[in-house]
């Protein structure tokens, strides 16, 4: 099955992103990760690559989570990296954000744990999170 492109267009460019749908462990649970992959000058182009964590507490886990990023959150992030030293139009290689520049959206965190399982504990991130924002249940 081929992965489905989707266009974005700002500040006068088009941008090409597609994501995947993972899901982490955490020590006490599992977690819905969903990984943005943009490119900005053409498919040779420095791709920009985001995990996104999920921030909804379920009560079966990531088996009924169904956050999805809106083309909105999308562009917060591509924001973000533009502001953080991605420049797309470089040929080659890959721009990753990583967890700890603290970058957040209303239901998504990012997290190192897809690429590196040594990262933070993520079910330990999204209890911070909700409980920052009063929403244990």
């Amino acid at each position: 099955m081929r992965a489905r492109l989707r266009r974005l267009f700002a500040d006068g460019r088009e941008f090409v992103w597609t994501s995947h749908i993972h899901h982490v462990a955490g020590d006490r649970d599992c977690h819905r990760c969903v990984r943005l992959r943009v490119w900005g000058a053409g498919k040779n182009s420095r791709v920009l690559e985001a995990d996104l964590l999920s921030k909804a507490i379920l009560p079966w886990g990531c088996a009924t989570d169904n956050s999805y990023p809106t083309p909105g959150e999308v562009r917060k992030v591509i924001d973000h990296a533009l502001a953080h030293g991605w420049d797309p139009g470089l040929v080659g290689g890959t721009f990753f954000l990583s967890e700890a520049s603290a970058f957040e959206l209303p239901d998504f965190l990012l997290t190192d744990r897809l690429r590196d399982e040594g990262a933070p504990d993520p079910t330990t991130r999204v209890f911070e999170a909700a409980d920052a924002a009063d929403q244990i249940p």
